[in-house]
């Protein structure tokens, strides 16, 4: 079909390479730099906004696909959607079924930039750039100044695409190249080529822009061009796959519903390119060139950009419609493929969730320090858990055990705060200085938590084996309970990290009350016991009340945490 198109035209073996590699490779340049540079400045504009739309309109899976759509439009990144998406399934907040939803809504959202591409602005783009310039560096609101980076990526963007448009015009007499783009009316050849490119430049909406420059050249048809953009969503996958290497098995199980979705899909449509493309084009009508001498392929460079970037639209959407019946079964497909580490994996001490990638992003950043506070907390809370029934009646093996435990936390401990450190040398709001303060506390409020088990209970529970004391049952009995409420504080606090909960902050400090109630009970049994005529009664007095005291700081540690996250 493409060579009929060109038939009319005199073709050429020979070219200058230089030039025109030069222009291809900067134009390329400009575009994935102008794509970055708007991509980081909206995702600051976005800001913790973005967070809070994920987290309030997922309650089913049809609201997650038109979040996720939504958030994608904004911030112009799937992989920062999918990153958010991660956090809230690590907090609970979000189950696996849910999330899928939002990461289909993604690929909805990633094809606005070919929407864009196809209203041919590049006539404009020195304007485009020039404005955003002027906000950038005139403007004194950081807001504003945000907005205009976004805008002066776009600028670029679109500039990019004007350098490579004019550096491919030699290309239309070039018979080997038009050999080259009639080979890609084989679909499989094109979904090659795109997924190859794709994977190469790391990014899908490059590739769907270079086809649509290819497009507005009259060097491509439509199904062509629908071929190589199947081939840019199997690409992207691997980019999902590779950002999720060394990460949490959440942040790996949403790469690999990212794959499956977007290959199923391809699979499903490649026999179909053709009716597609029929589709395309009764859904994009041709428009009307003036002159009657109008070649045909000045009418395919008409047609095709914006016919392109409808049938990435369209396949976007229809896969997501098909789709999105089957979330449940993605979920628990995915969760069998990327089972939970085993159990020695998952005890080595490592960062969970602190990715270096996302300093640049603070609001990320910030939510990343969050979840690996409650991984720090996970252990705290084992600790705890374990402490009173070693203290009391454990022997020196379980309270070396327990000793043992706070190596995790303190390294944890030693991750968290560096990168937080790492964070606080960025860029950050005054919302962000205060959220990054808060974490920094909370983290050295778990480590105090933790070496008050460490150095001070454990060290009694060996002065109960050296000295040879029995607990009674009634005094282990109200050390429990009071050991009981305290953990549900601790529960509580954890709550209110991780989610912001003020319902769980308050309760935890309205609970003051009846942790002094417990404690009053406790001190007046001990008061009690003191006079029993029992062995080395004195000595298990003693041992008693300090781990009522010990477990008390626990508490007012708990208290702080509480206040520290709603603050």
């Amino acid at each position: 079909m493409l060579l009929n198109l060109v038939s009319t035209t005199v073709l050429t073996d020979e070219i200058d390479m230089f030039p025109l590699l030069m222009g291809l490779f900067g134009g390329l340049a400009l575009f994935l730099f102008g794509m970055e540079q708007m991509a980081v400045a909206l995702k600051k504009v976005a800001g913790t906004g973005m967070k809070k739309v994920l987290a309030r309109l997922t309650a089913n899976r049809f609201m997650g696909v038109l979040t996720g759509a939504f958030v994608t439009t904004v911030v112009q990144s799937s992989s920062v959607t999918t990153v958010l998406i991660v956090g809230f399934i690590s907090a609970d907040l979000m189950s696996m079924a849910q999330s899928v939803g939002v990461i289909m809504g993604a690929n909805i959202g990633s094809t606005v930039t070919a929407q864009i591409i196809a209203f041919k602005v590049t006539k404009y783009s020195l304007l485009v750039v020039a404005l955003g310039f002027a906000l950038t560096f005139v403007s004194k609101s950081q807001r504003v100044k945000q907005t205009g980076q976004a805008i002066l990526g776009i600028g670029l963007m679109f500039f990019g695409m004007a350098v490579m448009g004019d550096a491919m015009q030699p290309l239309r007499t070039y018979e080997p190249f038009i050999y080259l783009m009639a080979m890609m009316e084989q679909p499989l050849y094109g979904i090659l080529l795109g997924a190859g490119f794709t994977a190469l430049v790391q990014a899908s909406s490059a590739t769907t822009g270079v086809v649509i420059v290819l497009a507005s050249q009259g060097m491509i048809s439509l199904p062509a061009g629908i071929a190589l953009c199947f081939g840019a969503n199997i690409g992207t996958c691997i980019t999902a796959l590779l950002a999720a290497i060394g990460k949490p098995r959440e942040a790996l199980r949403a790469a690999v519903v990212h794959v499956l979705f977007n290959v199923l899909g391809v699979l499903v449509w490649l026999a179909f390119i053709n009716e597609l493309a029929d589709f395309v084009r009764w859904l994009s009508p041709s428009a009307t060139i003036a002159s009657a001498n109008a070649s045909a392929n000045a009418q395919l460079a008409t047609d095709a950009p914006r016919q392109i970037a409808n049938a990435h639209t369209v396949f976007n959407v229809a896969n997501t419609f098909i789709f999105i019946w089957f979330a449940p079964l993605f979920a628990r497909l995915v969760q069998w493929m990327v089972p939970d580490r085993p159990l020695a994996e998952a005890e080595l001490v490592k960062a969970k969730y602190l990715d270096s990638e996302l300093l640049d992003t603070p609001w990320l950043a910030l939510d990343r320090s969050r979840l690996e506070l409650v991984h720090m907390g996970d252990s705290v809370r084992e600790m705890y858990a374990a402490i009173i029934p070693g203290a009391l009646t454990g022997t020196a093996a379980e309270l070396d055990r327990i000793e043992g435990m706070d190596d995790r936390v303190d390294a944890l401990h030693g991750f968290i705060v560096t990168y937080l450190g790492s964070i606080s040398r960025r860029e950050l709001t005054e919302n962000q200085t205060a959220e990054l303060m808060r974490l920094m506390e909370t983290a050295n409020d778990l480590e105090n938590i933790g070496d008050i088990i460490e150095t001070n209970l454990v060290l009694l529970g060996r002065e109960r084996l050296a000295k040879g004391v029995t607990i009674s049952e009634e005094t282990l009995a109200v050390i429990t309970d009071f050991h009981r409420a305290i953990g549900q504080a601790l529960d509580s606090a954890f709550l209110a990290v991780i989610q912001v909960n003020a319902a769980a902050a308050e309760r935890v400090i309205q609970m003051k009350a009846e942790i002094n109630r417990l404690s009053g009970s406790a001190a007046l049994h001990e008061a009690q016991r003191l006079v029993v005529k029992e062995p080395n009664r004195l000595a298990a007095y003693t041992t008693e009340m300090d781990i009522l005291e010990n477990l008390k700081r626990v508490y007012y540690f708990c208290r702080r945490m509480a206040r520290a996250s709603v603050r």
